[in-house]
């Protein structure tokens, strides 16, 4: 059995007389996809916040990797990495110029080039970041998070906006990470990405957690419960037309 690397208990978050996160708990294990489900609102960014050391809690216990969150939050940044948004980079820069500056501000060497090969961006190393197309602006983003080596990684909402193929080539990067040994904590509004990516899924609403398992689980508890789908389940969707028409192999995007 995997080691736990995140261990979240009874976590409370209040906004004055508001209780965004109401007690909740659950455990992310070493090197697994664990997918954070929920609507706008439910609570599951402000507990990874929390578990990033960027939120303060209301109460409750947060351990990542064996570090207590109350008394060793500078420890738990220097094993994790977090994804930015596209406003956290300088336009101007291309990507090497990018990666020696975060890589001097976590104080690590790395290799630009190495980097870029892992996330299939090595032509684009004199690309400006403002330069990049929406696709390749993600994976780049995802780059960033492995610069200062984490055990851990968090990924919030990585493929919200881009098109089916480069959505199931950063699948692929996402998988390739997880077979190199880092865990990923991930976020989404798909659910088919959920299914497809996630080991084990938890379902967040109105700040507490109300399903946790692995989504085929999920799946079949529903199913067993008498569920059934208006319409017959085919063995292809529509964005498995869109890539066959337009092309087997995942294009640049």
């Amino acid at each position: 059995m995997a080691e736990k690397i995140i261990q979240v208990k009874n976590l409370v978050k209040n906004y004055g007389n508001f209780e965004a996160v109401k007690g909740i708990s659950f455990d992310v294990y070493e090197g697994e996809i664990f997918g954070l489900l929920g609507p706008n609102g439910a609570g599951k960014s402000t507990t990874l916040e929390i578990i990033e050391t960027l939120r303060e809690k209301t109460s409750g216990e947060v351990i990542v990797d064996g570090l207590n969150l109350d008394n060793n939050p500078a420890e738990i940044k220097r094993i994790i990495g977090v994804q930015l948004q596209s406003s956290g980079y300088y336009p101007g820069l291309n990507l090497i110029e990018l990666i020696e500056l975060f890589s001097g501000l976590y104080n690590r060497k790395v290799k630009p080039m190495d980097l870029l090969d892992m996330v299939n961006l090595k032509d684009k190393a004199k690309a400006k970041f403002k330069e990049l197309s929406g696709g390749q602006k993600q994976r780049f983003s995802v780059a960033t998070t492995l610069i200062n080596q984490p055990r851990l990684i968090f990924l919030d909402e990585p493929t919200t906006g881009l098109d089916p193929q480069a959505r199931r080539s950063l699948w692929e990067l996402i998988r390739d990470i997880r077979t190199k040994g880092t865990t990923v904590i991930i976020t989404t509004h798909y659910m088919d990405e959920a299914e497809v990516l996630c080991d084990r899924i938890a379902i967040i609403d109105s700040g507490k957690i109300i399903a946790l398992n692995t989504p085929d689980q999920l799946i079949d508890d529903l199913v067993a419960s008498g569920f059934e789908r208006p319409k017959e389940v085919k063995k292809a969707n529509l964005e498995d037309v869109f890539i066959n028409l337009t092309g087997h192999s995942l294009r640049e995007e």
